[in-house]
């Protein structure tokens, strides 16, 4: 009887918790959610790197001699382009996921992140080559995006489809400790970098965070290659081969169009609309406009990045708890609803340009924005997809949502203050996005603790 009951107590296991059970899945576990913390972080070196440079230095390398304004919508021109091949990558990459397997992408997209972030470091000045150095770097934020489009999406699948469905959303929520780690060495490295003489920062200092960031491509590169395809997918495989097998295949439950349903496409668009677009100007948008139209010192900026992302470590898993304890849904609404109240008051006291009080904006507006609402987004974004298409509908959807508020938030926000030239027009636009995120979800379901391995979406 203690055998039959056993048996019925593992069918009734996630695909997740048959695997953690044996030692062996123990260790798999290990290794995955170490591959995908640090593909996470590359690709948030990268993104926090560019953003800070350029905020920083970006306008005097590739676009010297230019109104500083100019020049600080120029450099967010180009950090936009990464965005625009995101979808791109997305959707190539998302689909292999879903019929190769997650772990097959995300070998490909990390490596071409870490080349692609280490030659932006050998781009010559436009002292030297001209208008080829911003065409070099716009090609190479091109290549940048085009891997990250599937990075993210794939690691937090990965690690979702690891986790037991109990503690998903703070297991999950180790996707943004990626991201808030990839955030923290950038900044240090720049605080490190700034210490030279601005003239070195200029012509050979900057170069130095985007060559080292090849440190931890090729460390991720080489765990990942080691890790096994995730519970929940070759659980899926398994069954479709068993269906393949039988005479009577049900050819309507086996193959759902990617087009089929789509609320849950619309729900995680919205959901990512409201978290990117705030989060990209409070930690990049944020960085020039304090330090070329403020004049505060750029230590001031850098720090309070470094001080957040510190923070982000307690934060991060804290939301995931939050999540798994109350539900996805009513956490999430609660980070929009705070960063809606956050945007006025916070551009409104940032023209007093005390250090304090802007470095403080920063970290209160990070932990809000870039780092707990994240922890929040990784288990709900997998949660609200069926298995077949998760991947490819996640990416997709993130991505967009990241082109249409996040990738081109700093460029907005830029146009903005060269047409107004104050800050009101910026922090309404700050709060429209996390609105957005705020109205949607009262439209999304509650997924806290679903089965990865059903079929139809969450909605």
């Amino acid at each position: 009887m203690s055998d039959l009951q056993s048996s019925v107590d593992r069918h009734k296991q996630s695909a997740a918790e048959q695997r953690l059970a044996t030692p062996e899945g123990r260790l798999e576990f290990i290794k995955a959610t170490l591959s995908c913390w640090l593909g996470t972080t590359m690709e948030y070196v990268d993104f926090a790197l560019y953003g800070l440079a350029a905020g920083l230095v970006f306008t005097d390398v590739f676009f010297p001699g230019t109104d500083p304004t100019i020049g600080l919508l120029s450099s967010f021109a180009t950090y936009s382009v990464g965005f625009a091949a995101r979808p791109i990558g997305a959707v190539f990459f998302g689909r292999l996921g879903d019929r190769k397997g997650r772990k097959f992408v995300l070998v490909t997209t990390i490596a071409l992140m870490g080349i692609s972030t280490t030659l932006i470091g050998f781009i010559p000045s436009y002292a030297t080559i001209g208008l080829w150095a911003p065409a070099m770097l716009v090609m190479l934020r091109f290549i940048q995006g085009f891997g990250a489009g599937a990075e993210l999406s794939g690691a937090t699948v990965m690690l979702g489809e690891y986790a037991p469905p109990k503690h998903r959303g703070l297991i999950a929520s180790i996707i943004g400790i990626g991201s808030n780690s990839g955030t923290l060495i950038a900044s240090a490295v720049w605080l490190l970098v700034l210490m030279l003489d601005e003239k070195d920062v200029v012509s050979w200092g900057w170069r130095i965070p985007f060559i080292l960031s090849a440190v931890i491509a090729v460390a991720a590169t080489l765990i990942r290659r080691h890790v096994r395809e995730t519970p929940v997918f070759e659980q899926e495989q398994k069954e479709l081969k068993q269906q393949t097998a039988t005479t009577t295949v049900n050819t309507t439950g086996s193959k759902i169009s990617f087009w089929a349903r789509n609320k849950a496409f619309f729900v995680m668009l919205g959901l990512r609309i409201g978290e990117n677009g705030p989060s990209y100007l409070a930690q990049g948008f944020v960085i020039g406009y304090v330090v070329k139209s403020l004049e505060v010192s750029k230590t001031v900026a850098t720090t309070a990045v470094f001080i957040a992302s510190l923070l982000g470590f307690l934060v991060i898993p804290f939301a995931g708890w939050l999540s798994d304890r109350y539900g996805r849904r009513i956490v999430y609404r609660w980070f929009c609803f705070l960063l809606m109240l956050y945007a006025v008051p916070a551009y409104m006291f940032l023209e007093t340009r005390d250090p304090f009080i802007v470095g403080s904006i920063i970290v209160i507006g990070m932990c809000l924005a870039s780092l707990g609402i994240f922890g929040v987004q990784a288990a709900y974004g997998v949660e609200l997809f069926g298995v077949r298409n998760r991947y490819s509908k996640m990416a997709l959807a993130k991505e967009l949502g990241g082109i249409i508020s996040g990738g081109t938030a700093s460029l907005v926000a830029s146009a903005l203050l060269k047409h107004y030239q104050t800050w009101w027009p910026i922090a309404i636009y700050f709060a429209a996005m996390a609105g957005i995120g705020f109205f949607t979800t009262f439209f999304a379901p509650e997924t806290r603790g679903r089965d990865l391995n059903a079929v139809e979406d969450a909605i």
